[in-house]
């Protein structure tokens, strides 16, 4: 009987524009490639039939949605776990997909195809342990839930996993043991270093077809803390240079587009969000990326994710000095940093990146070479070494 490396989110997929739900999807990726036995376990269609539950967990090849949006690879399987119709839709500890997946499916029917577990859900966690399974748990933002003392001290429980200095300062205030939880930034997936000079030339021409010279590109959430309002604002002071942002629902790009609009900023496109295959072109086609997230508390424990694919298009960046980007700062890039939430700055970082940094077909090695450690296949060699008597 096949035994499998088992991540698992308590999530539908797929999605876009959920980041944590990219970072889960990459991870499981990752270690397929790794020649590990891989299955992402998720929430699947809400379903009628009886005989669904009776059979679960079927590990089967992602289908051609889920690996476009993601750009996963053939090695990963996935199961989606049915729900029953009425699930999460009322009120009731035995009416909601947690305890579906917990008290039922894990100990019935996963558990004896599962070697250890990788998630982000700590219900999960503690539902593995008691069932006899080793589990790593991920959390990557700052939670409130103090950690169950018969939990974390099993030797069932092999390490935690976060991603900034700060959550995990907070993850030892409410009880992690400081050797039970490491830091790892997130990673980026490989297939971003795949050069596409057609496919970027043709963003080009589509994106500059009112006769700029220049392309900055953002690609992200659509948030105000993430620096897109203030981007709009540099846009206007550079009316000669074409902007492009991809991410958001359709909701965010309509409100942003307004308010371009009500700015009179006209040299700014709202793409949309782009599955990451169509994404790794978009950054390789700019002459700038922009990274213009604002001083929040956010700041202090974001994930450079979206760092890390700028640095592997090879394009350079400009990127405001964050607490949790700052430790990147020292690296030999080609990127230039400036102070948060000052757009004039920012405005004259990138006129000092188009003069110093011209944009190069192939990309620039130094930001290649230097990510080359963070994919996530590396990042899952890490956390597999505090792994112990598994495989």
């Amino acid at each position: 009987m096949s035994k499998y490396y088992l991540f698992f989110t308590r999530n539908i997929l797929p999605q876009p524009n959920v980041a944590s739900l990219v970072q889960v999807t990459h991870s499981a990726n990752a270690a397929a490639n790794l020649g590990y036995s891989t299955v992402l376990a998720y929430l699947g269609k809400n379903t009628f039939n009886p005989i669904d539950f009776l059979h679960p967990f079927q590990p089967q090849k992602p289908d051609n949605e889920l690996v476009k949006l993601y750009n996963i690879e053939d090695k990963l399987k996935v199961a989606p776990l049915p729900m029953p119709w009425l699930v999460d839709r009322f009120g009731g500890k035995w009416n909601n997909s947690s305890t579906i997946v917990s008290k039922y499916y894990l100990p019935f029917y996963l558990k004896k195809h599962t070697k250890i577990v990788h998630t982000r859900d700590w219900n999960f966690v503690k539902a593995a342990i008691k069932n006899g399974i080793p589990a790593i748990y991920e959390q990557h933002h700052h939670e409130a839930k103090k950690f169950e003392p018969e939990i974390i001290q099993s030797p069932l429980f092999q390490i935690a996993v976060t991603v900034a200095d700060t959550v995990r300062d907070s993850m030892i205030e409410n009880g992690m043991p400081p050797e039970k939880v490491i830091k790892l930034p997130n990673g980026f997936n490989h297939l971003f270093m795949v050069r596409n000079p057609a496919a970027a030339e043709d963003w080009r021409k589509h994106l500059l077809a009112d006769g700029s010279q220049h392309l900055v590109v953002y690609a992200g959430g659509l948030y105000s803390f993430k620096g897109v309002d203030m981007l709009i604002d540099v846009a206007k002071e550079l009316p000669e240079i074409q902007f492009a942002i991809a991410g958001g629902n359709q909701s965010q790009v309509t409100n942003y587009q307004q308010l371009a609009r009500e700015k009179q900023v006209n040299n700014i496109k709202f793409l949309g969000y782009l599955p990451q295959s169509q994404l790794a072109s978009l950054l390789q086609a700019a002459d700038i990326l922009a990274h213009p997230h604002c001083l929040t508390n956010a700041a202090t424990f974001t994930s450079p994710l979206k760092f890390f694919d700028y640095l592997a298009s090879g394009t350079p960046i400009v990127v405001t000095e964050i607490p949790s980007m700052i430790e990147f700062k020292s690296a030999n890039i080609t990127a230039n940093w400036c102070q948060p939430d000052r757009p004039d700055i920012f405005v004259a970082t990138i006129k000092k990146t188009l003069e110093n940094y011209p944009r190069k077909i192939e990309g620039y090695a130094e930001n290649i070479n230097f990510v080359r450690e963070f994919s996530w296949e590396n990042r899952i060699t890490k956390i597999l070494s505090y792994v112990e008597n598994i495989w």
